[in-house]
């Protein structure tokens, strides 16, 4: 005797049983494609902490100073207005202990340079391709921004729906905080890692679900709040938020010398530091000068003071003068990214996004062995999830060893990326009798060797100092762990005592 399956439609449903069915796998892996995604913003957004780290690990060359000499501010801001893209706007980074780097980036929206100086002014350009691709990736997955971010924007909303739920769903996870099962089932023990990840790291992975979100929605927040406050007039909103422009004046005007305007904002900035200049309109009569300065044990900036073509402040602003909303706007950055508190604060927040890309993978794992469990396995997907947790991986070293070899054709790693993940996904799906734990082994391994691989990539192509000392130790570190995986050795004494 038949027994109806939950997959079969009822009676009088239009669509046929086997419709039916295939409209839930595409649904299923409709799913597995969204969870993929957050795997990678997940993944991607653990190393892009480090951006700057392996932007110096890229160039190794950068100078490395701690105060620009007198005048070499000028100098360096004039070689970077007759070098980059006209009528660009340039932000100086100055050096400081904490960053030994000054770097200037000339930006328009269809084209930019950046350059790093030395003490005299003297300015290198860099090319540091795999921290911008990490960070683009990241951001917009390489698609259009607006686009891009809206879709990262969503992930962020269904990874914190996903956190809230899962709290929910498990009334005992305060109670097991600390209960966690080994020896045991596979199953077991990989639920229990997953519950205590997701609960020890909790008020991080909110914090940085909820972030996320807005960052990547803000174009669409910024839409909605213009059509319900003014009829649609998208400047009206960011001008809530930024200064408004000068008037427009073309006339040609020589831009005053930046260190008297430096020392001026840091007489009006008591106890701030200046950091960072915004130069727009350089070698025009309406360019504006904006100086922000830092405070120690502040997460959200800053000291601002804005001058004009002449060199006279138009603008002072203070912390104490910021409404509570612009400085929770202001800290939203800062916070997702971790870019505060130097490389202890970097250093926390890999290890907890590592974390947090263990949490993500582990639950489409114990859901997908739940449903075998039940008797609805599907070896399909299974296939490529293991294909997706360790393919990506796969695909970044990959393309950080593309970045090292080439680093002038940083056109080509999207498609180094894109043809890693492919390849992963078609040998994964064409695996016949693939076993979870067997085939999880081949690809650590192979994570293992590629990560290997670029470390040894990097002593070849480049010098090893100790920019680029700290990168290293953590790829050799990687690839040693994954090499020693304690689920090898679990397997190997399975095999002996049989």
């Amino acid at each position: 005797m038949k027994t109806a399956s939950k997959q079969d439609a009822p009676r009088g449903w239009p669509l046929s049983p086997r419709t039916v069915r295939a409209v839930l796998s595409g649904h299923g892996l409709l799913g597995l494609a969204f969870a993929a995604i957050i795997y990678l913003v997940c993944l991607t957004g653990a190393l892009a902490v480090f951006a700057h780290d392996i932007a110096r690990w890229e160039q190794p060359d950068t100078p490395s100073i701690t105060a620009l000499a007198p005048g070499a501010l000028d100098q360096a801001v004039r070689s970077a207005q007759a070098n980059g893209p006209a009528h660009a706007t340039l932000y100086v980074s100055l050096p400081s202990r904490e960053e030994a780097e000054a770097s200037i980036i000339a930006y328009t929206p269809t084209l930019h340079r950046e350059w790093a100086a030395d003490r005299n002014g003297t300015l290198v350009e860099r090319r540091t391709p795999i921290a911008d691709f990490l960070v683009d990736l990241h951001i917009a997955l390489h698609l259009p921004r607006a686009w891009g971010g809206f879709v990262v924007g969503l992930t962020g909303v269904a990874l914190l729906s996903s956190l809230i739920s899962g709290i929910l769903a498990h009334p005992r996870i305060f109670k097991d905080a600390f209960h966690l099962r080994r020896g045991g089932a596979r199953r077991l023990q990989e639920a229990d890692m997953h519950n205590r990840l997701g609960i020890w790291a909790l008020p991080f992975h909110l914090a940085i679900a909820l972030t996320g979100a807005l960052l990547g929605l803000s174009t669409l927040i910024v839409g909605v709040l213009a059509m319900l406050l003014y009829r649609g007039d998208t400047a009206k909103v960011y001008g809530l938020f930024t200064e408004a422009p000068p008037a427009i004046n073309a006339v040609a005007a020589p831009l005053p010398p930046l260190e008297p305007m430096l020392a001026e904002a840091r007489r009006r900035s008591d106890r701030a530091t200046p950091n960072q200049l915004i130069i727009e309109r350089a070698g025009r009569a309406d360019a504006r000068v904006t100086i922000s300065s830092e405070r120690d044990r502040l997460l959200v900036p800053q000291d601002t003071t804005i001058f004009d073509a002449k060199g006279r402040v138009v603008k002072d602003q203070h912390p104490a003068d910021l409404v509570l909303g612009t400085r929770m706007l202001g800290g939203i950055r800062q916070l997702h990214f971790g870019w505060f508190g130097g490389l202890p604060v970097r250093l926390l927040y890999g290890l907890l996004g590592l974390a947090l890309c263990i949490v993500t993978s582990s639950g489409v794992t114990i859901w997908l062995a739940r449903r075998r469990d039940r008797g609805r396995a599907v070896p399909l997907w299974e296939r490529l999830w293991a294909g997706i947790a360790w393919g990506q991986p796969l695909a970044l070293a990959m393309v950080g060893i593309t970045g090292l070899v080439a680093p002038a054709q940083d056109g080509i790693l999207i498609w180094v990326w894109l043809a890693t993940t492919a390849c992963s996904l078609i040998i994964a799906g064409g695996a016949q009798g693939f076993d979870a734990s067997n085939g999880a082994a081949r690809y650590r391994h192979l994570v293992a060797a590629s990560t290997l691989g670029l470390a040894l990539v990097y002593l070849v192509t480049r010098q090893l100092g100790l920019p680029g000392m700290g990168v290293e130790l953590a790829l050799l570190a990687g690839a040693g762990l994954l090499f020693r995986h304690p689920a090898s050795k679990h397997r190997r004494e399975g095999r002996t005592a049989g």
